[in-house]
């Protein structure tokens, strides 16, 4: 398996640049289980698909603890035909369509409700894209009524789901619907949006 995340992070203020450096160094305890590289338009995050998910978190909570308006965008993929399988990619647990649909909600729900909290209040909106899997539609209709359930859950939207409340949970929750619905040897991605400190924020 290949799992990883191109990220992009974007500050709100005049200090940017110190904010960005700054906030990269939040994914230094990471460094011994993703292999991460920075260019001038995003930084490639990749690794086991479970420390994808605490290491953007972790990113976002640095940049906007002080208050500054952040925006995190990232492209997250595991399973991708196009990559080569990677070792360094294991995942630590099964990942996909393993077990009946209920007692995967109901894991991940559990998973979520034991999440640690940061602080950061922020909004989410994303797309899951579960392919390679002629059960598709299942494992969508599936991963939206986790959502629902999971306590983070804002509403739909045209093209994807909102989620907001404290950044662990909505990471988590994020990170469980990733692992958990798609078929296990499957193409599974994730378009992703976070904002923290909206001005315009609902």
């Amino acid at each position: 398996m290949y799992s990883g995340a191109q990220i992009s992070l974007y500050p709100m203020a005049d200090d940017f640049i110190g904010i960005i450096l700054g906030a990269l160094r939040a994914l230094d305890p990471y460094r011994d289980r993703l292999r991460i590289e920075t260019d001038d338009l995003s930084t490639l995050i990749v690794g086991p698909p479970e420390n994808l998910y605490p290491a953007m978190r972790d990113l976002l909570v640095t940049a906007a603890g002080a208050g500054t308006h952040c925006v995190l965008s990232a492209c997250i993929s595991r399973g991708c035909p196009g990559e080569p399988d990677d070792p360094a990619c294991t995942p630590s647990t099964r990942v996909g369509a393993h077990g009946p649909l209920g007692e995967r909600i109901q894991d991940a729900c559990s998973l979520v409700a034991s999440a640690p909290t940061t602080g950061l209040q922020v909004a989410a909106q994303f797309s899951h894209y579960p392919l390679g899997s002629a059960h598709h539609m299942d494992e969508i209709y599936g991963c939206i009524e986790f959502l629902k359930a999971s306590g983070v859950f804002g509403r739909a939207k045209n093209f994807c789901t909102r989620l907001a409340g404290d950044a662990g949970p909505v990471f988590a929750t994020l990170e469980q619907a990733f692992l958990r619905f798609g078929a296990p040897e499957g193409h599974v991605a994730i378009d992703l949006t976070v904002s923290a400190n909206s001005p315009t924020r609902s």
